[in-house]
């Protein structure tokens, strides 16, 4: 935060070429790219086109500096003199030197205190230093790991220097043209303070705090009038309209009143908007996660998904557009930050599924439970009378599945042994039609139409065959708990199904782990070399025969991320499977084996299905009988329920050869840079790409904007349309006893060991680790990248400790009162950043007190 002007940037008479020099006025800076003059620069520059009020100032280019770097010796004379001619015309009184490095005030990256500032500068010699100071910071221990942190190369990054005049001020401070915190759209944040206003952004001093909403006048108070927060509200919102997106920006009033800009940038941290957010306000649910599917789909993943939902739909007989007909696309998935997010506003507004929605999202634990009652309170959501879906369609489609599927639980529930087997050979069904090959030459277009044939027809059917022992189990399992009620308790029933047999997944663990076991010759080796490596050297063929491509036979169509069709295939890329049979190689205990854990799962689940019996025989034998017969039938059929999925997953391994095909053509073409470019696009661009558009520019902006995504820690489980997180609205459960209560800064909660610290010199955070301090100045922040959140004793949610610690996806509680004091190194907290607390869960080996790195 910075110190004003006595005047604003002016253009000056200065020399002009084609060839800019080291040294421009602010004024002259519209069309020099960011490149020239860094992001601080731009922006100043942009206020200015703008016609805002900004400080008078010039700006010290790259290229300056990067001819003195490859020159380190004192500053040039031609440079010299360049900077003290604008120096004087600025009046040669105090000046605010700033750093404005190219990779700086980014849309996807602030750099916020990252890199130096120095304040009321005055005389040439102060000045040339603290240029100097500024280039410098480039190349800081904070600057670098921020970079890292960002994905970004050192090579990218070049420093120009901006210098202001300064003037005092009467209040200064900083204002967010959206909510930080909980993400709202259509509300300004404003943190001031009277005097000089770099006191907010390092955290130093409370600042008055104040929220502009959009539906009413603000209030004045502390160091802020009504009149000023409408002044800064007004320029808020001409910048962010003018910019395109909300803003970042850094004021100051002066004694007569007036208002100067002294930057704006990107906010970095706010969740993106939903792809379709429209005028009308919606609700939007994360389900990706319940597919354990917490990173971001590749463009095309998630237009694979949407294909596959189509048709699912179709195959029953809904069109999409009857499912919530007030929304404006067909589709019921919504991308947000290449998340997939469901559309839950017409259950939402329905007076008769609103009710239930609380419960059925309990096991989304009791923040998103309270931001949905939040939600359903919110009068924009207010109840109607129509259903999400028309009855029409609802009608038809019951009568056309609801007899086959009853029947099919029935013959379930009494002969499971050949439910079973209908269902098993419904999933070779499917991966039958999926590995089937053509030898004929195709086109990219054919492949593409060969990737969408790969979710329907054959696929279909045979998956609502494999559906009737799954309801079969889940009927069985509560019909059960019912008849037990009193007796068992439902985690009692649950323990029922531990161990449980034709489980997919469970088998496919099961046979790696026969691998390790008679992998003993090779321990060495595979314990012990790297699993990337290990992989290169199995694809290359030079690795021993140890059962592995027999497994990848049968399993390698599966991956972390496997929904989504743009990741690769354990088939194509085994790392993961040799890691997990590292893991394998180096359990010495033979209890812990995965196949006698299992076993005595089993055995203790039958053990337990006796139990309940038996304790239900004693009041109710005939619901004994009853209930033991259903636990068992259950048991005997609930293992099925991963083999949809996993049928599922051939057809996108089908759709992921197809796609691959089609890009190999495209990149043949000239029109990909590589084959797998085309996970990039969606399925109607890859058509377009197919038909000769070149769309190589736009692959790289989704690549980028992925690989920015993959470091996303937090996902909001609802999100509504004007960019509102609920769960960081709801309100609060009350404090659990003995926690220590705060500010909340960044949402998350992280449980892990504390890490005292009273000066960030020589200290360092162990990962998994949560830093406690006094408070946070950029100096502090390459120890955020271990960490697992921070708790600070002062500071404002707007200041670059809060700030940085959201763009790393980290928890913070801020304002905790004696935090240093009353947590002590090596004690387990937890701290919950939407809810503002921190709760010492156990003492550990804490130590009395904190040292300066607490080591």
């Amino acid at each position: 935060m910075h110190d004003t002007p006595a005047q604003p940037a002016a253009t000056h008479p200065h020399r002009t070429s084609a060839q800019p020099g080291p040294v421009l006025d602010l004024a002259e800076l519209s069309g020099h790219g960011i490149e020239l003059v860094g992001g601080k620069a731009a922006g100043l520059a942009r206020l200015i086109a703008a016609g805002e009020q900004v400080p008078a100032g010039f700006c010290i280019t790259t290229t300056a500096h990067e001819t003195t770097a490859a020159h380190p010796s004192p500053i040039s004379p031609l440079l010299r003199e360049e900077i003290l001619r604008a120096y004087d015309r600025l009046g040669a009184g105090p000046v605010a030197v700033r750093s404005s490095a190219t990779a700086e005030d980014l849309p996807q990256a602030s750099f916020a205190g990252q890199h130096e500032t120095v304040l009321d500068v005055e005389g040439t010699d102060a000045l040339l230093e603290a240029v100097r100071r500024c280039w410098a910071s480039l190349s800081s221990p904070r600057a670098i790991a921020y970079r890292a942190a960002a994905g970004l190369a050192d090579d990218q990054a070049h420093m120009a220097v901006v210098v202001q005049a300064m003037i005092e001020p009467q209040s200064a401070g900083v204002l967010f043209t959206a909510n930080p915190i909980t993400g709202t759209r259509t509300e300004m944040v404003v943190d001031a303070v009277a005097g000089l206003g770099d006191v907010v952004v390092d955290g130093s001093v409370p600042a008055a705090h104040y929220v502009i909403s959009a539906t009413r006048r603000p209030a004045g108070g502390g160091c802020l009038d009504t009149t000023q927060l409408d002044q800064l509200r007004a320029a808020g919102e001409r910048i962010a309209r003018a910019a395109g997106s909300p803003q970042d920006i850094e004021w100051a009033f002066d004694r007569a009143g007036g208002l100067w800009l002294l930057q704006a940038r990107p906010i970095t941290t706010l969740f993106p908007l939903p792809a379709t957010a429209g005028p009308e306000p919606r609700v939007y649910f994360e389900a990706g996660h319940m597919q354990g599917m917490l990173r971001p789909f590749t463009p095309m993943g998630m237009s694979a998904m949407r294909i596959a939902t189509a048709q699912w739909f179709a195959s029953v007989g809904i069109d999409t557009h009857q499912i919530g007909a007030d929304r404006q696309d067909d589709s019921l998935i919504v991308d947000a930050a290449g998340r997939m997010y469901l559309d839950l506003t017409p259950f939402v507004r329905s007076s008769i599924y609103r009710r239930q929605l609380p419960t059925a999202m309990r096991i989304y634990g009791p923040r998103v439970v309270a931001a949905l009652n939040l939600v359903l309170d919110d009068p924009r959501f207010a109840p109607n009378t129509r259903l999400p879906f028309r009855l029409r369609t609802a009608a038809g489609v019951a009568l056309r599945l609801a007899p086959a599927i009853l029947a099919g639980v029935v013959r379930a529930l009494i002969t499971p042994a050949a439910a079973r087997r209908t269902a098993l050979q419904a999933a070779a069904a499917i991966r039958r039609h999926a590995q089937a090959t053509s030898s004929v030459p195709r086109s990219a277009r054919q492949h593409l139409q060969a990737a969408v044939d790969a979710q329907g027809g054959a696929m279909l059917t045979s998956m609502m065959a494999m559906l009737p022992p799954l309801y079969g189990a889940l009927i069985a399992k509560s019909a059960a708990t019912g008849l037990l009620a009193g007796i068992a308790t439902p985690s009692e029933v649950d323990e029922t199904l531990r161990g449980m047999p034709y489980n997919v997944t469970t088998r496919m663990d099961l046979d790696l782990w026969q691998i390790a076991a008679g992998a003993g010759q090779h321990r060495d080796l595979l314990a012990y070399t790297s699993p990337a490596d290990l992989a290169r050297q199995f694809l290359d063929g030079d690795l021993p025969e140890i059962g592995l491509a027999a497994f990848l036979r049968s399993y390698g169509h599966r991956s972390a991320a496997e929904i989504d069709v743009g990741v690769p295939r354990w088939a194509e890329d085994p790392t993961s499977v040799f890691a997990a049979l590292a893991g394998y190689m180096r359990l010495t205990d033979p209890d812990q084996a995965p196949d006698r854990r299992f076993a005595d799962a089993a055995t203790d689940a039958a053990a337990k299905i006796d139990d309940l019996v038996r304790r239900a025989r004693e009041t109710r034998p005939v619901r004994a009988a009853l209930a033991g017969f259903l636990l068992r039938r259950s048991r005997a059929l609930a293992g099925l329920r991963e083999l949809p999925k996993f049928a599922w997953l051939h057809a996108f391994a089908r759709m992921r050869v197809e796609l691959l095909a089609a890009g190999a053509d495209l990149h043949h073409r000239g029109l990909l840079d590589r084959p797998d470019d085309i996970m990039f696009l969606d399925i109607s661009e890859a058509h377009r790409a197919a038909d000769g558009a070149d769309l190589r520019d736009h692959v790289a902006t989704r690549r980028r904007d992925h690989k920015r995504e993959l470091r996303r820690r937090t996902i909001p489980g609802l999100l509504l349309s004007d960019g509102t997180i609920p769960e960081a609205v709801a309100p609060t459960a009350p404090a659990p006893e003995g926690a220590l209560t705060g500010m909340a800064a960044a949402p998350g909660v992280a449980t892990g060991p504390a890490r005292v610290i009273l000066d960030p010199a020589d200290a360092h955070v162990e990962p998994g680790e949560i830093l406690v301090a006094p408070t946070t100045d950029p100096g502090w922040t390459p120890l955020f990248l271990t960490a697992a959140g921070l708790v600070t004793e002062t500071g404002a949610a707007m200041a670059h400790g809060p700030t940085v610690a959201r763009e790393y996806g980290i928890p913070a509680v801020i304002c905790v009162r004696a935090a240093t004091q009353l947590i002590s190194t090596g004690q387990i907290i937890t701290i919950d950043g939407a809810a503002g607390t921190v709760l010492v869960v156990d003492d550990g080996p804490g130590t009395a007190t904190a040292t300066s790195d607490s080591s």
